[in-house]
């Protein structure tokens, strides 16, 4: 695509959402290959334990693939050769081997700083912990629990509970001398030495200056942008305004982002050299809270008028759409948002909530609920069931009754 100096809001709303992979051709049968493809247009799959539909980082695949087998990303995180690792790339999340190295110098700040969550791990326990890793690894932190006790867990630090095991594994984590090998069916990490976790040319491979390094983060960032904000970028991978805004200058002498403008943004954008402007974006997806297109608020806002808050550590009796809000796209737009629940036991996708976006075109509930009838198919689930809250429920329920399903 051709630098432009001025673009719409529609355009930039379709070059980020193709960025993001949603005008990519599906396949009937998602591969490694389609994975790889993704990873590479969302840059990293957050990681988040809450588990009331899906665990977050397997539904930026499915948004982007379809019904995908969830081995697949099992086998590309944990299996040789490793695709990913998990890391502190945005928050906590998978992100591609080879930014590895890139993150040499976070590891460096964190151990410099003693880890990340304001309290400090036993340094007289690293060498044990870092043996019995090697001795024994892949090792989850309960494994060393006892071993390593200094006594009852507390609470000193609004809930974290954790072991003088998890805390001293948590920042050799952070600054890189153990790494994940894999999560057990309790979602507990598994750690090992990062010669038997990562390849052999990730760790041999040289570390970038710090310049560098956040050169490639901000690049990345901008291609899984299309167009951004100095603002949209830092947060991508958590990075400074400063050190992002001194990125975006060595992107601009390289030709690999020119500055745009585009209209309600106050604040300069660029968009990246390989950015694509569809006619048009055909997407129907539901979108985890911790999907990039929603990620970062105030850009949610501006590109698709969207405002959004997860109300997860909101009390029930304030919430105002739900506990678990799964935002809704279809095309280029956001035209709804849904409270959903996977009850396993009964084999039933809950629809708790259903909420009409300003705008929404007619079609919204017939495509809204073969949407959730894909998803729940996906998910194992023989059955939707639709609540009465909110706006949208009552044409969604009678789409459902419909369809043979229990409103």
């Amino acid at each position: 695509m051709s630098a432009v100096e001025r673009i719409t809001t529609l355009q930039a709303r379709r070059i980020a959402l193709a960025a993001q992979g949603f005008t990519d051709r599906a396949h009937a049968e998602p591969t490694m290959r389609t994975l790889e493809r993704t990873l590479s247009r969302t840059g990293v799959l957050q990681v988040d334990s809450v588990n009331v539909l899906q665990r977050a980082h397997y539904m930026p695949l499915y948004s982007r693939m379809g019904a995908y087998d969830v081995d697949l990303l099992r086998r590309a995180s944990e299996r040789r050769p490793r695709r990913m690792v998990e890391y502190w790339a945005h928050v906590q999340a998978f992100m591609p081997v080879d930014l590895w190295p890139v993150m040499q110098h976070r590891m460096s700040d964190y151990r410099a700083q003693r880890g990340k969550w304001g309290f400090t791990a036993d340094a007289e326990l690293e060498p044990g912990v870092l043996a019995a890793v090697r001795d024994r690894g892949p090792v989850t932190a309960r494994h060393l629990e006892e071993e390593f006790s200094d006594g009852p867990r507390t609470k000193e630090h609004w809930g974290w509970n954790w072991s003088q095991a998890r805390k001293v594994l948590d920042y050799l984590f952070m600054v890189g001398e153990v790494a994940i090998a894999g999560r057990t069916s309790q979602f507990e990490v598994l750690y090992d030495l990062p010669e038997r976790v990562l390849p052999a040319a990730v760790l041999a491979a040289p570390t970038p200056t710090r310049a560098e390094a956040d050169v490639e983060l901000v690049r990345r960032a901008a291609r899984s942008h299309g167009v951004a904000s100095v603002r949209c970028l830092a947060d991508y991978y958590r990075m400074s305004v400063a050190a992002t805004r001194a990125a975006v200058d060595t992107l601009l002498e390289t030709g690999e982002v020119t500055p745009v403008t585009v209209p309600g943004w106050t604040r300069a954008a660029y968009l990246h050299r390989d950015a694509r402007l569809p006619r048009r974006v055909g997407a129907r997806a539901l979108l985890s809270p911790f999907d990039p297109v929603v990620w970062e608020r105030s850009r949610a806002e501006t590109l698709f008028g969207f405002s959004y808050r997860i109300e997860i550590y909101v009390p029930a009796d304030q919430r105002v759409h739900g506990y678990y809000v799964l935002p809704f796209l279809l095309g280029d737009r956001i035209v709804a948002r849904v409270d959903l629940k996977a009850d396993r036991a009964t084999g039933r996708l809950l629809v708790q909530g259903a909420f009409a976006e300003p705008g929404a075109p007619p079609d919204t509930p017939e495509e809204l609920a073969a949407e959730l009838g894909r998803l729940a198919g996906w998910l194992g689930l023989g059955e939707v069931v639709v609540g009465e809250r909110g706006d949208l429920a009552p044409s969604l329920a009678a789409v459902a009754a419909a369809a043979g399903w229990r409103g």
